[in-house]
């Protein structure tokens, strides 16, 4: 009896052209979306049987939306579509010569193949800092961070030091792009004004939120101008914005520079990469592992192979390559569809994928928000509508839309956040240094404790090497 990882899906039965799309992102779903109802064979695999709207992601791990609002259970989606079959598993390599994807559970063979395995985060070879300050790619992770944001004010709020305190209330964001801009936005909003009076022990508005930049401003996709617009906005909520700076993660807090900040919550969002790919296929990738493709977004010798999305090395205009953004992965597994189709259909292929780029929208905070449309630019309360108007246009599903802009419309009206749910694994006190504890946990704990908390009271935050400077 052949091992599950060797078993071949039975298609020999179907003469139609059979598609395999890995990954169920925007750049799978819109290619599996154009193709439902088509005469071919459409398989849908992914090691996660929901697809998520990452950008959104953010809101879940602030409190603002539950994980239900961003993400939709992909047979739902296609229940209706009789040519396209889901799979659960984990793709573990390509054979491009016999046409075979193999995973984890099956194997599937193809006639054309669409790879859209979307993007990661990258902590430029220190994996190690990802247990610190995990990134925000997956619901798992926003699970994660939301926990910890909250946990953070739990913990403040029982007796401890005023150093530890001031170490859990500290909240580092490491990147200026997007995410790390939305994530900072969010954190001081919550602090600011969801949680201002839900505790007695501590005034969640003392929370510290620090944002950092390794470049000279933030979010560099967007005009200079509307990047000062969001340095200004994110100030006036009370971020402390960092720029021209490296990070390095520790476990007592964020090397900002050579200043150690104690923090007891880091997020990162500095940087992706494309994982596996490079193994899979037999290519050059570049420096973050995505594929450069034919402009027909086709893998180099194989036409049958498209590689779409994050994934994909794409050239545009001016030596830059097509942004990583949904619009962009939309467009390319909408084009790969029609291009499969031009083939079943006998007909020629179409011109070229040429992207259209559609602006660039990015959040700071309640009534905050920058636009770029190339000519016109917004910012402020006008730009925030439009995002949130584009957001809820673009999510996929039918009832989710409506849900999503009812909360979204209650949470502006009340200050209010609906999901403050603390869930996992880690007890609330698991990490506290009180000494009353300290006791109960072993003589090697209780001695890298006491380290921890000596770092914590000795090492000097960037407002008292500041003010030593000045002195």
């Amino acid at each position: 009896m052949a091992s599950p990882g060797n078993m071949a899906l039975n298609t020999a039965t179907s003469p139609r052209p059979r598609v395999v799309i890995v990954g169920a992102g925007f750049g799978g779903l819109a290619a599996a979306k154009r193709l439902a109802g088509k005469p071919v064979e459409v398989t849908i695999i992914d090691q996660r049987n929901y697809h998520l709207f990452q950008p959104l992601l953010y809101q879940v791990a602030t409190a603002a939306l539950s994980p239900a609002d961003v993400a939709w259970p992909i047979r739902g989606i296609f229940a209706g579509n009789r040519n396209v079959r889901v799979v659960l598993g984990k793709v573990c390599g390509v054979d491009l010569e016999r046409k075979i994807v193999r995973s984890d559970r099956i194997d599937l063979p193809y006639d054309y193949l669409i790879l859209a395995t979307g993007a990661y985060h990258s902590y430029f070879g220190h994996d190690e800092w990802a247990m610190n300050a995990p990134g925000l790619k997956r619901i798992i992770d926003a699970t994660e961070i939301r926990k910890r944001v909250l946990l953070a004010f739990e913990r403040a709020e029982v007796g401890m030091s005023d150093a530890e305190q001031r170490r859990e209330l500290t909240f580092v964001v490491i990147g200026g792009g997007p995410t790390g801009v939305e994530m900072a936005g969010a954190i001081a909003e919550l602090a600011r004004y969801t949680l201002a009076r839900d505790f007695r022990n501590i005034d969640p508005r003392s929370a510290r939120v620090i944002l950092v930049e390794a470049g000279d401003r933030l979010l560099r996709a967007f005009p200079e101008d509307l990047s000062a617009y969001a340095k200004r906005a994110l100030e006036r909520l009370g971020v402390e914005v960092t720029l021209n700076k490296r990070v390095e993660v520790r476990e007592e807090g964020a090397f900002i520079g050579d200043m150690l900040i104690p923090s007891g919550t880091m997020i990162w969002a500095a940087g992706v990469k494309v994982p596996h790919l490079k193994d899979w296929l037999p290519v050059e990738t570049d420096r973050t592992g995505r594929v450069p493709v034919e402009p027909d977004l086709t893998l180099k010798g194989h036409a049958e192979v498209f590689v779409v999305g994050d994934a994909a090395a794409v050239g545009w205009k001016d030596g830059q390559t097509v942004p990583g953004i949904a619009p962009a992965a939309k467009q390319g597994g909408r084009y790969a569809a029609d291009v499969i189709m031009a083939d079943v259909r006998g007909e020629s292929r179409p011109p070229p994928f040429r992207y259209r780029h559609q602006g660039n929208l990015a959040t700071i905070g309640r009534d905050s928000a920058i636009v770029d449309f190339g000519r016109v630019r917004l910012k402020g309360r006008v730009a925030w509508w439009i995002w949130g108007l584009a957001h809820i246009y673009f999510l996929i599903g039918v009832r989710a839309p409506m849900i999503v802009a009812a909360q979204w419309f209650w949470a502006y009206l009340t200050f209010g956040r609906g999901a403050r749910l603390i869930t996992g694994l880690q007890p609330l006190f698991e990490d506290l240094k009180m000494p009353d504890r300290m006791s109960n946990l072993g003589p090697a704990r209780g001695r890298q404790d006491e380290r921890r908390a000596a770092a914590v009271a000795t090492v000097p935050t960037v407002d008292e090497g500041r003010a030593a400077a000045v002195r």
